[in-house]
């Protein structure tokens, strides 16, 4: 399979790594231009492109760049591509700490259902809930980790399961995007390490209502925690 990853961070790099490594064709781009990535590209023998060519004639694309980059994508970076691309969301919204504040999502719009609308296409959510920690250092076996995947084409979210599948993980159907809010930063299975039951446990008991304080306290907790180390 042929994929294009826009973000080169600790998520979308370590999906690169982890998607050659299965044989995969991957392309990648981040904001700054290819230049800047060639040294990782030319270490996981993949391509450093630019955006729009990073999703050119490719089976699926991977979006995983902070929020508060999606104003900043190429306003043509889907005109050329099918409308039925698979297309994976991994993005998470900080505001006060990374991202602008987005008055759609401080209203209580879901943050994939807004990227959606943004980039005029659908998205599955999958990969968000994950540290890059336990993402790189691959699947647990006895239980495995268990990742959601929500997402209203079914043929999408069918590609995604298994490719999650055939990483080591164990894909959960996380049901539709608009219940995507149920696996953002502030709810229970937001980077956790769960097996399949656990993290369906966790998805059924998110609360909307209080995962955008959860997830602000949470960032505080860290930011402290950083702070104490250096």
């Amino acid at each position: 399979m042929k994929v294009g990853i826009i973000g080169a961070g600790q998520i979308g790099s370590t999906l690169a790594r982890k998607l050659k490594a299965l044989g995969h064709e991957v392309n990648i781009a981040n904001s700054r231009g290819p230049q800047t990535i060639s040294p990782l590209a030319s270490e996981l023998g993949i391509t450093a492109t630019t955006a729009s060519d990073a999703i050119k004639d490719v089976d699926l694309a991977i979006i995983s760049i902070p929020v508060k980059g999606v104003a900043g994508l190429p306003k043509d970076l889907l005109s050329n591509t099918p409308v039925d691309l698979a297309i994976v969301d991994t993005c998470n919204y900080y505001p006060k700490f990374r991202d602008d504040p987005i008055e759609a999502l401080e209203n209580g719009e879901v943050e994939s259902v807004w990227l959606s609308q943004q980039i005029g296409r659908a998205v599955v959510k999958a990969f968000n809930n994950i540290t890059a920690t336990s993402l790189a250092a691959g699947p647990r076996t006895d239980p495995k980790i268990a990742l959601p995947v929500a997402g209203d084409d079914p043929r999408a979210k069918a590609l995604i399961i298994k490719l999650v599948n055939d990483l080591g993980f164990e894909a959960v159907d996380a049901g539709k995007l608009s219940g995507s809010w149920r696996q953002q930063p502030g709810t229970p299975c937001y980077c956790t390490d769960m097996d399949a039951s656990g993290l369906r446990e966790a998805l059924s008991k998110a609360d909307r209502a209080r995962a955008p304080r959860l997830r602000d306290e949470g960032m505080m907790a860290y930011i402290r925690s950083q702070q104490e180390k250096a």
